[in-house]
């Protein structure tokens, strides 16, 4: 069987991505109930990048699978500097039977994936996290079911973002989202995804005014404005979100029972208040605690058969 990885949320349809809830759902509830379905099997965590969420909850799936995660740093591989892409892709294909791989750059993600004969799994790139943007979405099912909801995402135009919009688009949800001028998503991203709205009826509206995003709003997600790597533009983007902070004024504009999400790491007082993110309405520790029993549906998937 040829091998299959998973790139963008994209590469899953609607009928996939929902058994991959239904599973996580399962997880949740039992989470050793698929012991063995990696046993004898080895996957790598091949990280350009340092990690908290993403790293821990993919070795414990990994363990609660049955299977054996090998931790591969930015000090360890130097991935791109020390060994090429390509390289490092084909060596460790014959090693391993699977890589969820952490890059600064898209075009490493896809290197890896061309050059590797296992499953790939993208842990994040600077262009997209859909391990976050599903486990993202499958906190949403579990706190509204399928019902029609707003959900509403303030800041910037980055790979969490591009995620929720391929997401949204794909399952047929609708999506507002509000970003500073010249901060939106970028182009192909939002072409993509208006292609794939178009297929499932959903509705993706964009907007430069937060209070105009959040107003009516049953969920309002915001991410920072200072991504890793980005620190020397941090004036210049601070100033540049400015008015976009998700605080309780911000917040009097969506619903009253409005959940705030946030993926973490957060910079609070920048794009999110600590009133807003330790209040009664986030749910920011749900969404981190989901990203394993998700992430444990895509690996059951890709590696379990």
């Amino acid at each position: 069987m040829a091998k299959r990885d998973f790139i963008s949320i994209t590469d899953l349809r609607k009928p996939e991505i929902l058994g991959i809830f239904k599973q996580a759902k399962v997880f949740k509830k039992k989470p050793f109930s698929k012991r063995d379905a990696l046993a004898s099997k080895s996957i790598a965590l091949v990280f350009q990048k340092p990690s908290n969420r993403t790293r821990v909850s993919f070795e414990v799936g990994i363990f609660d699978l049955g299977g054996h995660a090998t931790y591969l740093g930015p000090e360890e591989l130097k991935l791109g500097v020390r060994e090429s892409v390509k390289d490092a892709a084909k060596v460790l294909s014959r090693y391993l039977d699977g890589i969820v791989a952490r890059t600064f750059s898209h075009e490493d993600m896809l290197l890896m994936a061309k050059f590797s004969t296992i499953p790939i799994i993208n842990g994040l790139s600077d262009l997209l996290h859909p391990c976050q943007g599903l486990s993202d979405l499958f906190t949403i099912d579990e706190k509204f079911g399928k019902s029609d909801i707003k959900i509403s995402f303030v800041g910037d135009g980055n790979n969490v973002l591009h995620s929720l919009l391929l997401g949204c688009s794909v399952l047929g949800r609708d999506i507002h989202v509000a970003t500073p001028a010249g901060q939106g998503p970028n182009a192909e991203v939002l072409e993509k995804a208006k292609s794939e709205a178009a297929k499932s009826g959903s509705k993706i509206e964009l907007t430069n005014d937060p209070v105009e995003c959040v107003k009516g709003a049953d969920v309002v997600y915001t991410d920072v404005w200072v991504s890793m790597g980005q620190e020397r533009e941090k004036q210049k983007r601070l100033s540049a979100f400015s008015g976009f902070q998700v605080n309780k004024e911000l917040l009097s504009h969506a619903k009253k029972n409005v959940l705030v999400m946030h993926c973490l790491p957060a910079h609070r007082g920048e794009e999110i208040t600590d009133a807003v993110l330790d209040g009664k309405n986030s749910i920011v520790y749900d969404q981190a605690e989901n990203r394993l029993h998700v992430q444990k549906a895509i690996l059951l998937k890709l590696l379990g058969g």
